[in-house]
């Protein structure tokens, strides 16, 4: 059994780092790369039309699982398999679910593996000791939103396996197509920002989408890359590395963490929540 996630942890350390930011999306297209995610996402999800919101209330339930507590988790992960039954439908001639276990346990896997790249690619690499409790915690985590046992790998080696595995069997679909789009058109999150300043970020996300995604699959949907977008991409790993190594674990997931401590507060005072952000509760979203 794994230990608890508590401060100094391997889980603690890195799944809350602000660097893991740097792989959201390319986390969201491995996601919608499942053929049952992607239908779940076309035909429940509303983040081509409010990509902010869904964006912060993603933020929000992933919070709560590693910052918030047991309980906190345990009442998130009930309300989200509670949410997610109602998502079904039918997709080529097929009845889908997002409950679907091999879906639901590859979601939870994108999930394991961001934090891991993204020290990988940005800041020092886990040791071995280290990876395999971050794997054990959140193995724990995968038990408690509902994920099968059988979908969890036993160790990290395994994992490994079973995600190259996962994304070797993946094809392109209009549902990554639809996300890139949104990416390059999303609105500006306060009116105030200029598009002059607004429009590299996008260019940025998707640049680091075809920088971070396994080369094969990347290959598969057609983006190119060079030998002038790699030496582009060290030389941002190399800044961020730079800037970001010498800051402690601390204050580096010290966001993730407010945010995990907050929206439990707000489960606790839902009209306090409703007043605020108008919403059903802390994380409410479609989680692919």
């Amino acid at each position: 059994m794994a230990p608890p996630i508590v401060r100094g942890t391997a889980a603690w350390k890195y799944f809350g780092d602000f660097r893991a930011a740097l792989l959201a999306g390319q986390v969201l297209v491995l996601q919608v790369a499942h053929p049952v995610v992607a239908a779940g996402v076309r035909d429940h999800s509303d983040y081509t039309s409010d990509p902010w919101t869904r964006l912060t209330r993603t933020v929000a339930s992933l919070s709560i699982y590693v910052y918030g507590g047991a309980a906190g988790a345990r009442v998130e992960a009930a309300r989200l398999r509670s949410l997610h039954r109602s998502f079904t439908g039918v997709s080529d001639g097929r009845r889908y679910s997002a409950l679907d276990p091999a879906a639901y346990a590859w979601v939870h896997a994108t999930l394991v593996k961001a934090p891991v790249d993204a020290q990988r690619f940005f800041g020092v690499p886990l040791s071995g000791p280290e990876l395999e409790e971050y794997y054990a915690q959140m193995c724990d985590i995968g038990r408690l939103l509902g994920v099968r046992e059988r979908d969890l790998p036993p160790d990290w080696a395994a994992f490994e396996r079973y995600y190259d595995s996962m994304v070797s069997g993946f094809s392109a679909n209009p549902t990554i197509h639809t996300l890139f789009e949104t990416i390059r058109t999303a609105r500006k999150p306060v009116r105030w920002l200029r598009d002059s300043w607004w429009r590299p970020v996008g260019d940025l996300q998707l640049f680091l989408i075809r920088a971070t995604l396994p080369p094969s699959f990347r290959a598969l949907l057609g983006l190119q890359w060079t030998e002038g977008d790699q030496r582009r991409f060290d030389r941002f790993t190399a800044c961020v590395r730079l800037v970001s190594t010498p800051i402690p674990a601390w204050l580096r997931t010290a966001l993730m963490r407010w945010v995990g401590q907050l929206n439990v507060w707000f489960r606790a005072h839902p009209r306090a929540y409703r007043a605020l952000v108008r919403g059903d509760g802390p994380g409410s979203f479609s989680r692919g």
